[in-house]
Parts: structure tokens; C-alpha cells; sequence
């Protein structure tokens, strides 16, 4: 099913059309499948949404050692540490993400945003084409391609 979900993301040209692809790959993600981690993923996201920082990483945390394999425990991580200002350790987890979920938009989104933020356009770019190749029509993607391209030229 997220096979067929990412085919038609390809493919996919109208923004409310690509929103609904979107959706339905998120809820697929958004599934640890077990109870329990479902449950430490909700409480972890709440916290998250609270700025509940520490608690959302203790969270999160568990999810990547009790379920290493479970790319979103990773990039909720990453998240966390993102709005917490620690980079270092968000492009880790957003690493590990990518190695178990190489489409995951959500991770490649938040790599191209920090990376352009310590300065490294060429590497924001480079992130930027994987996504193109993820979704070409993806909102706003062509403008900051565009963009980082002139900075780069």
C-alpha cells in the first residue's frame, strides 16, 4: 500500500490531490504496531505539541530502542530535538530515519531546513532533489530549488 501511496505521489500534480496522498502515507507512519508504542507515539506527540520537549524525546527514545526499525520513532526524535535548537542531534536521528524510510518526506523536509540553516545550501539542495524525485509537483518545492540555486551560482 505505501508502495502504491508513493507511485501516485510521483505522479501526482494537484496540490489537494498530493495533500491526500500525503495523508494517507502519514497514517501508515503513524502506526508503531503494538499498542504500547502506539501509545508512547500519541503521548510523545502530545508532548510535542505542548513543547514538552525532554518529554517528548524520552518518548521518542524509547520507541527507537524498543523498536529500532520503526523509522517515525526516529524522525519524531529528530523533530524534537529540532525545536529544542540541537541540530547535531536532529540530522542524526533524521539519518537514521532516512536509513530505514529512504522516502520520508517529513525527515528529507526538516534535513533540507537545517541544513540551510547552519549554511550548507549545496547539501539543503541536494535534499531538495530527492524530494523532487519523491513528488515533482510538491508545493513550493520548484521555488526553492530555484532559489538555492541562484544563492549557489
Amino acid at each position: 500500500m505505501l508502495d502504491d501511496l508513493f507511485s501516485r505521489l510521483r505522479e501526482a500534480t494537484a496540490p489537494a490531490e498530493i495533500e491526500t496522498l500525503q495523508d494517507g502515507i502519514w497514517q501508515i507512519w503513524l502506526t508503531a504496531g503494538h499498542p504500547l508504542l502506539d501509545k508512547r507515539l500519541e503521548t510523545g506527540t502530545r508532548a510535542l505539541s505542548a513543547g514538552d520537549y525532554g518529554l517528548a524525546i524520552q518518548e521518542f527514545t524509547f520507541l527507537t530502542e524498543t523498536a529500532p526499525e520503526y523509522a517515525e520513532g526516529w524522525n519524531k526524535r529528530a523533530t524534537a530535538y529540532f525545536l529544542r535548537g540541537e541540530y547535531k542531534a536532529a540530522l542524526r536521528d533524521v539519518r537514521e530515519t532516512l536509513l530505514r524510510e529512504p522516502r520520508h518526506f517529513g525527515a528529507l523536509s526538516g534535513q533540507a531546513l537545517m541544513l540551510r540553516a547552519l549554511g550548507d545550501a549545496r547539501g539543503a539542495l541536494r535534499v531538495l532533489q530527492r524530494i523532487e524525485q519523491l513528488c515533482p509537483a510538491w508545493p513550493g518545492l520548484q521555488a526553492q530549488l530555484r532559489t538555492l540555486r541562484e544563492e549557489l551560482e
